[in-house]
């Protein structure tokens, strides 16, 4: 299985590939090779200060490189210049990744539009299931806020097709994953709520994750889905929400639902954001 691990070499991005725990998780769940790319800027040009740029990211990712191997993967590095979620969701379709890895510094505003803002383009666009890492924010030697990235999970559903299809990582997540929290999300404009089976729907998905060993809990809640899902992840203190998301036109990639992008932004916690399943 191969993964992407981007990083723009900060100390943020280096929380993310220096910790064992974070290559273990990885490891279990089957990656057996890891792509670590870094982008230079469009818009750094020859004679601009800090034109050394490529040589200088080249050094680090040998560095990196070295800490991977080490932990027993197959490593590729890749120096790329252009806009950064563009080029690594381009590398990872050339390569056929199944997951993309990119640390967040998490909810800063300011943050937010420089290191955050790749993780938020990336949640927009990607067509393999993405990664959000969150590393501590105002640290200047950061580490990252969760280890063991998929022990807890909080999985949320809203039982649609592109949910069903977040469910499915589960085949490989079990191997690392020992608890999981199923969470649906009612709100005032589902039809037929009265008469809604969530619980029973729930129930079934959590006998699936039973069966394979996972501890599991159901729970249903009433309101604004993203608000709901962030209330039970400080409720329940999962390492990774798991949730689809729904990018079918460029439309919906602009508003993300928008409940996706609110989650990638506005967790604690890790994310893993799985994109609809391509038409073969």
């Amino acid at each position: 299985m191969k993964a992407v691990c981007a990083t723009d070499l900060s100390a943020a991005s280096e929380a993310t590939i220096q910790s064992e725990t974070c290559l273990e998780c990885i490891g279990r769940i089957g990656v057996d090779e890891l792509h670590l790319v870094t982008v230079v800027p469009s818009n750094v040009h020859a004679g601009m200060p800090g034109i050394d740029f490529e040589k200088r990211r080249r050094r680090a990712l040998e560095r990196y490189s070295r800490v991977v191997e080490d932990a027993g993967f197959e490593v590729e590095t890749h120096v790329v210049r252009g806009t950064p979620h563009r080029r690594i969701r381009g590398i990872a379709e050339t390569i056929g990744a199944q997951l993309t890895i990119v640390g967040s510094r998490g909810q800063s505003p300011l943050e937010n539009r420089v290191i955050g803002s790749t993780a938020r383009n990336l949640a927009r666009t990607t067509v393999t299931p993405l990664l959000v890492n969150r590393i501590e924010r105002e640290a200047d030697d950061p580490d990252i806020l969760r280890e063991h990235l998929f022990r807890r999970m909080l999985y949320a559903t809203d039982f649609s097709t592109n949910a069903e299809t977040a469910f499915e990582t589960f085949s490989y997540l079990r191997h690392a994953t020992q608890e999981a929290t199923l969470v649906h999300v009612e709100t005032p404009k589902d039809p037929g709520l009265e008469e809604s089976n969530s619980d029973s729907q729930l129930a079934e998905l959590a006998d699936q994750l039973e069966n394979w060993g996972i501890e599991t809990r159901t729970d249903v809640r009433r309101g604004d889905p993203a608000d709901e899902i962030l209330a039970a992840e400080a409720e329940f203190v999962p390492t990774t929400i798991l949730v689809g998301s729904r990018g079918h036109s460029r439309l919906r990639r602009l508003l993300l639902g928008s409940v996706s992008e609110d989650i990638v932004a506005r967790a604690n916690g890790n994310v893993l954001l799985v994109p609809p399943a391509r038409d073969v």
